[in-house]
């Protein structure tokens, strides 16, 4: 009858954990998947404000990705991660290029205003997918 019992309880036991491990499993892809959700998203809007002609008009000077009517006035915007491997110096050279570069053309999109902090780091999120 002991070992019956030892059985039945090892079962329970068994039980518990594997339903323990799927919740935690389910949880924590559940929380991956609405970050991965929220950086598309960070990523979709930067890609809009990068391609909107009322906001960051980076189209206007760089030939960018699948965008169309690119500029040439400035480099092609491709392997950002690479040119750019640290995303502090991406962002403050579309707040301030001025800052590297004092006879930069490119405005100052931070310094004046153009773009908020959170716009030039979506932009920064999108430029580093290509």
């Amino acid at each position: 009858m002991t070992e019956i019992f030892s059985l039945a309880r090892c079962r329970v036991y068994l039980f518990r954990s594997i339903m323990f491990s799927l919740i935690s499993f389910s949880s924590t892809y559940a929380l991956s998947k609405g970050t991965l959700d929220i950086e598309t998203t960070r990523v979709e809007q930067g890609e809009k404000l990068a391609f909107d002609r009322k906001s960051g008009n980076c189209l206007a000077c760089h030939a960018i990705g699948l965008g169309t009517m690119s500029g040439n006035l400035a480099p092609p915007l491709f392997a950002m991660k690479e040119r750019f491997p640290n995303p502090q110096k991406l962002t403050q050279q579309i707040s301030n290029s001025l800052l590297s570069n004092e006879d930069s053309i490119m405005p100052p999109f931070g310094l004046h205003g153009l773009l908020n902090e959170d716009q030039i780091s979506k932009i920064v999120d999108y430029l580093y997918t290509l």
